[in-house]
């Protein structure tokens, strides 16, 4: 069956059919369909279009269609072109001619328009829960370890002291800038297209208010072009689902240098990881790996899109079915990236020993040492060069600024005292950073308490 052929006198070439078929993914959305369907057939019903029995015939009909979906009782086959008309047809074979009636005053325009925006929506929300979720048991790590020092890095080089907390920290902000950008794409994209025909209305008497209130719009799209060539709304969410992965991809690096030999501050729990099949010590970070490939995958459904937009003319044109295949793989790989990996940061073990001796013998504290010469009176310039000197003595001996004897400091500069272990020590260099968004624990305490207030509000 198709939704037209009046105008046409002889069969489409089969290829032709395969080639302008979306079926085989828009199926994805028949829930959406099916719900949009019955705002349409209830606000038919409502304005007299159509009788009201005539409405609930249809109603009840397409609750049929969803519930033998959902059971498994009725399969979508592919003999049909779209989800629309597959919809349509099973409607009218199961409750006649009635079923002929709901597409009145509709286009499939603005019914595919909506079905994907619905679509969306939806998944904009589950993205939300999945971010949250990944939130909690970053934030469960951060309050486990705001005394568990490592080192930070600059260009991968080891700068000064932090603390797992305050560097997990830094993903929380990532993470809650993308639930935020998901929620103003939600506020933006919540108007419903429903009512706006081909591209130019309809002389039927819609109300596209019920139908919009129906669909849990903020009201109808103003104007009818725009609300069928519209798909800002999915670029926009496949732009913050490159921005997600592009933090997952950023956080599975990491993941994978410190579950190195050469770093071991982690170890991933089983569950998580693959061996090889060949060197039977290996232990791989498999997820993280993936993660950090599928980055690309979901990059590639932003520039297609934006690619197939740039060109087109208003209102719709066939090139815009390009929307949903590439969108779809898009949304599950991120939805599967996302529960993964908090799946496998919530069960990995930090080795805290390491990570402090990697700090010390990173020289993290030299900043420390050369704050120090300037409380005592020396120059910054000066003591910044003292301090060279003393991480170059540390280097050709093998041992960290810690190490050194208060002789071997004094050598270089006659300022040193005692007091100077204590003040490079890895807890005071942490526990003196008191500015707020600092790894000390009184400030950690503070950030730490304004997440749980966030995500006790959002």
């Amino acid at each position: 069956m198709k939704l037209w052929g009046g105008r046409f006198t002889k069969e489409t070439d089969q290829l032709v059919n395969n080639f302008n078929a979306s079926i085989s993914f828009d199926q994805k959305f028949y829930r959406q369909d099916i719900r949009g369907s019955i705002a349409h057939a209830t606000m038919l019903g409502k304005q007299g279009i159509i009788s009201e029995a005539e409405s609930n015939q249809i109603i009840d009909g397409l609750n049929g269609i969803l519930s033998d979906i959902e059971n498994g009782t009725l399969t979508i086959t592919d003999e049909y072109e779209d989800i629309h008309t597959f919809m349509e047809a099973t409607l009218i074979e199961r409750i006649g001619d009635v079923g002929k009636k709901l597409h009145t005053g509709r286009s499939r325009n603005d019914q595919v328009a909506l079905d994907m925006r619905l679509y969306t929506r939806d998944e904009v929300l589950n993205m939300d829960n999945e971010l949250k979720e990944l939130l909690a048991v970053i934030l469960r790590l951060m309050k486990e370890n705001t005394e568990t020092y490592m080192p930070g890095f600059t260009h991968l080089q080891k700068a000064q002291p932090v603390t797992v907390a305050h560097h997990f920290g830094a993903y929380f902000e990532m993470f809650k800038r993308d639930r935020s950008r998901l929620h103003d794409i939600y506020e933006r994209m919540n108007y419903c297209p429903l009512g706006a025909g081909a591209l130019a209305g309809t002389t039927y008497p819609l109300d596209r208010e019920l139908t919009a209130n129906l669909l849990d719009f903020y009201g109808p799209t103003l104007n009818s072009m725009d609300s069928v060539s519209d798909r800002d709304y999915l670029i926009e969410f496949l732009s913050a689902l490159s921005t997600i992965m592009m933090h997952l991809s950023r956080f599975s690096e990491e993941i994978c240098i410190w579950n190195s030999n050469e770093y071991k501050f982690i170890e991933l729990d089983d569950a998580y990881s693959t061996g090889s099949s060949i060197m039977p010590q290996k232990k791989n970070p498999d997820i993280a790996e993936l993660v950090r490939g599928k980055t690309g995958r979901v990059y590639g459904a932003l520039m297609s899109l934006l690619t197939t937009m740039k060109g087109i003319p208003l209102a719709y044109n066939k090139d815009m079915q390009e929307d949903k295949e590439l969108s779809f793989d898009a949304i599950d790989t991120v939805k599967g990236c996302v529960s993964l990996f908090k799946g496998m940061i919530d069960t990995m073990r930090f080795n805290p020993k390491r990570m402090e001796d990697s700090a010390k013998h990173g020289f993290t504290n030299a900043t420390d040492a050369a704050d120090y010469l300037v409380k005592n009176g020396v120059p910054f310039r000066d003591a910044h060069g003292i301090v060279g000197q003393l991480v170059l003595m540390c280097i050709d001996k093998g041992i960290a600024l810690d190490d050194l004897s208060l002789e071997e400091y004094r050598s270089v500069s006659p300022v040193f005292n005692e007091d100077i272990y204590e003040a490079i020590s890895l807890k005071t260099c942490v526990e003196k950073r008191l500015t707020l968004g600092a790894p000390g624990p009184e400030v950690m305490k503070k950030v730490i308490a304004a997440y749980d207030e966030y995500m006790s509000e959002n």
